[in-house]
C-alpha cells in the first residue's frame, strides 16, 4: 500500500485540480440561477400580459424584466466560457500543425483570462467596498467625498437601491475568471477537460473550440 506524499499533490498539479473543482461548482450554482431567472422572467412576461389585457397594468413589471434579461445574460455568458461555447475565428488556428495550434489556443485563454482578472480590478475600483466601509456605509458622505454616486441611486420603478441590480458585473468578473482559469490549465495541459454534466449541448458539442 502507497502512503500519501504531500509533495506528489504540487507535483499533480493540485491547485489546478482545485481550481477545476471551483469552476464545476460555480457552474452548478449558475445552472440553477440560470433556470430560475428564465423562469421568473416568464411569468414577468405573463404577468405583464395579463395586466394589461385586464386594462389593470402593473408599472414595475417592465423594469423588472429589463434586470432579469440582464443578469441572465451576464450568468449566461460565464457559463458558456466554462463550457467553451463563446464564438472563435479559427482561420489561423486551421491553418497550423496541432502543436501550435494548441499553443496558440492556450496564449487565446490566456488572454481571457487577463481580461477577467483586468474586469475584478475595474469592478474593485468602481464599487470601491474599502471606501464606503471607511465612511461607516454612510452612503451620502461616501458620494460627497468621493463622487461615486452608485450606493446613492435607486431604480425609478422598483425603487430599489442600484448597487444591488449592478451587483452582477462583480459576480459576472469572479465566475468568468475562474472559468477562464480552468479552461487554461486544461489547455496548458496541467489537467485532463473536466466532464461536463447537467448541459444539454447537443449538436453544440461539435463546435466546442
Amino acid at each position: 500500500m502507497n502512503e500519501h506524499n504531500p509533495s506528489q499533490d504540487l507535483s499533480g498539479h493540485g491547485w489546478a485540480r482545485g481550481i477545476q473543482r471551483a469552476s464545476g461548482a460555480i457552474l452548478r450554482a449558475e445552472r440553477l440561477a440560470l433556470m430560475a431567472l428564465m423562469g421568473l422572467l416568464a411569468l414577468m412576461i405573463l404577468l405583464n400580459v395579463a395586466t394589461r389585457y385586464s386594462g389593470m397594468p402593473i408599472y414595475w413589471v417592465d423594469e423588472a424584466a429589463v434586470y432579469l434579461v440582464v443578469w441572465l445574460c451576464f450568468v449566461g455568458a460565464s457559463t458558456m466560457t466554462r463550457l467553451r461555447l463563446d464564438f472563435a475565428v479559427t482561420l489561423l488556428t486551421d491553418t497550423l500543425g496541432e502543436r501550435m495550434a494548441r499553443r496558440v489556443k492556450a496564449l487565446s485563454t490566456a488572454c481571457v483570462l487577463l481580461f477577467g482578472c483586468a474586469l475584478i480590478a475595474m469592478c474593485w475600483v468602481w464599487m470601491d467596498p474599502v471606501g464606503i466601509a471607511r465612511h461607516g456605509f454612510d452612503a451620502r458622505e461616501f458620494a460627497a467625498e468621493s463622487f461615486n454616486f452608485l450606493y446613492t441611486e435607486r431604480t425609478q420603478t422598483l425603487n430599489w437601491p442600484t448597487w444591488v441590480v449592478q451587483l452582477v458585473l462583480p459576480l459576472f468578473a469572479l465566475t468568468f475568471t475562474t472559468h477562464a482559469a480552468a479552461n487554461l490549465v486544461e489547455d496548458l495541459g496541467l489537467r485532463p477537460r473536466a466532464p461536463i454534466t447537467g448541459f444539454d449541448l447537443g449538436s453544440a458539442e461539435a463546435t466546442v473550440n
